[in-house]
Order: C-alpha cells, then structure tokens, then sequence
C-alpha cells in the first residue's frame, strides 16, 4: 500500500478539445489486469471535447458548474454539479461547459482490450451541435 505520487496538470490537446481543458490524472492502472482509470477533468466556459466513443463506456461525475453532453441524434443533455452521467460503451458523445461558468467532472472509465479504441478521438463538434441547433 502506498500513497500516488501527485501528477502534474495537463492542458488537453487541441485535436481532442476546442478552449481550454486541463487533466489531473487520479488513478491509472498499475497491474496487467487492471482496466480503471479516473482523472479530474476543468473546462474553461464554452470548452468542449471532440466527438468520441469509450470502449467500456465512461461514468462523469460533475463537481462544479455545469455540464453540457451531445449524441449524434442531437439530444443534449444538461448535468449539474453533484449529478453523474453515464455513457455506454461505443456511443459517440461529447461533452462541454456550459456558455459561461467553468465546469469540473470527474471521469472515471476502464480501458479496453486494445489500448488504441479506449477512446476514439473524431471530429469537433460544431457551435450548431454545441448549441443544440441541429437535429438528427
């Protein structure tokens, strides 16, 4: 037993995020068979992810502000802080701040069999699908 060395903050990287988005890493796997990893996670207002999907899925704790999640059917969902979201493995989502208040999640996932489909980084979201202006 022993306590994790402290990581430092990491801003995220522009093909993966749009504003500004930075990552304190909590917990990664330390043995083969061990998948979780959990990760803090602070958008500036307006930041957001590019589109991906989660091997395994992903559950979102929100712990400031609010947070602002998409799917590709246009559905948009509004979480606040104390509330979890939980999306299923393979489904294409993002996830933002709300216009103005900054927002903090935690992010907690297990990788997948192949480390290179844990998560799969593809376009950015528009201001449209940001903003709810388009629908399937």
């Amino acid at each position: 037993m022993h306590i994790e060395p402290v990581q430092p903050t990491v801003k995220n990287p522009p093909e993966q995020f749009a504003g500004d988005v930075w990552v304190d890493m909590i917990a990664v796997p330390h043995e083969g068979d061990q998948r979780m990893s959990v990760a803090v996670v602070k958008f500036a207002p307006g930041a957001r992810t590019a589109w991906h999907p989660h091997a395994r899925g992903q559950y979102l704790r929100v712990t400031q502000g609010v947070a602002r999640f998409g799917t590709r059917d246009g559905a948009i969902i509004d979480v606040h802080a104390g509330q979890t979201l939980y999306t299923p493995p393979g489904q294409d989502h993002w996830h933002a701040s709300a216009a103005g208040c900054f927002m903090e999640h935690i992010a907690m996932l297990e990788r997948g069999d192949d480390p290179a489909t844990n998560s799969v980084w593809k376009e950015h979201i528009t201001d449209a699908e940001y903003n709810g202006q388009v629908t399937a």
